[in-house]
């Protein structure tokens, strides 16, 4: 008998309450998250056992993934680092640099594109889009 793990469900249930930015700033991912930090009072940190590892032509490729809770809230933002080594995360979004992911309950419905709209002034940063998960042919990469 043969299990399969039901991916559909998976991602259905992980992006259920989930917003994603797409970034790009050719800039190395602790600079950009001291910018974050500073300017938008968050406090992410890289969270070594989320971290996403993917094997391509037998070799592993780790995507760190830097978090941060908002105290008090049902709210926690996830940085990923679209590319290791070559690899991308997403390849069918080969220009983005970062990807934001925001799960739990946004305090207000503004709040993503101000935050968009703040990271757009950090210097290096190119653009900054909002996502729809539709849009991601491999979203279970973002799963941990």
């Amino acid at each position: 008998m043969r299990l399969r793990l039901a991916i559909d469900d998976m991602t259905g249930d992980f992006f259920a309450d989930a917003h994603l930015l797409g970034i790009v700033a050719p800039v190395r991912d602790y600079q950009f998250c001291w910018h974050l930090n500073r300017n938008l009072r968050f406090q992410f940190r890289i969270n070594v056992d989320i971290e996403i590892q993917l094997t391509k032509k037998n070799r592993h490729y780790y995507f760190p993934i830097y978090e941060y809770a908002e105290p008090s809230q049902f709210l926690v933002h996830y940085l990923y680092r679209n590319q290791h080594d070559g690899e991308y995360l997403l390849p069918e979004f080969r220009h983005l640099d970062f990807l934001w992911l925001t799960k739990g309950e946004l305090p207000d419905p503004n709040a993503l594109q101000e935050i968009a709209q703040t990271i757009r002034g950090f210097p290096g940063v190119q653009l900054v889009v909002e996502m729809t998960n539709e849009k991601i042919r491999n979203k279970e990469h973002l799963i941990f």
